[in-house]
């Protein structure tokens, strides 16, 4: 097997020898962290609740203003934490534009569905002792997720599971398709 060695930095380079506008490069913080601003201590409780609140909201317009007040707030705080509150507002506004609601809404906010199948598969996978080739592996991730599905229980506010199904049947519906496009 050959090996490739990565060059090694020998020495750090003083703030005045690194190019560009920026000195520093910013701290490593977890995404979680950025989003409740990685500010002064007085300041992360503070966003955090803004930012809990406005997640509570049920109207989409209401939720998406108090997030854009939060994130003008940040810019003079810590502008990276308010770089990452813009980076996916859409996207974790979603449940409020599909007008989910809450009790479903707060299943689906949350990844520990998911993230407790897999580790149930892992588990599973951890046990194997003899990979052969070919499909096998497909076999036993399967076998895995059919196991964690036994250990499933009702997901909180299944019964509103029917309203999203229509709310996103309703919001793709009025996507207007693009002109030339092909319809498969």
């Amino acid at each position: 097997m050959e090996r490739t060695e990565t060059p090694v930095l020998r020495r750090k380079l003083p703030v005045t020898e690194i190019p560009g506008p920026v000195a520093t490069a910013p701290a490593p913080y977890s995404a979680e962290a950025q989003r409740s601003g990685s500010s002064p201590e007085e300041h992360k409780a503070d966003a955090k609740k803004k930012r809990q609140n406005a997640y509570a909201m049920v109207d989409y317009a209401e939720a998406k203003r108090a997030l854009e007040r939060l994130h003008r707030e940040l810019m003079d705080l810590n502008p990276s934490a308010a770089r990452s509150l813009v980076e996916g507002m859409e996207e974790t506004l979603t449940v409020h534009k599909l007008r989910i609601p809450t009790q479903l809404r707060r299943t689906l906010c949350c990844t520990n569905v998911i993230e407790s199948a897999f580790s149930i598969m892992d588990t599973v996978c951890r046990n194997v002792k003899r990979w052969r080739p070919g499909d096998q592996i497909e076999r036993w991730v399967g076998f895995g997720l059919w196991v964690a599905e036994r250990q499933f229980r009702k997901v909180i506010g299944h019964r509103q599971i029917p309203l999203l199904l229509a709310s996103m049947t309703n919001a793709v519906s009025k996507k207007p398709i693009a002109k030339g496009a092909a319809v498969a």
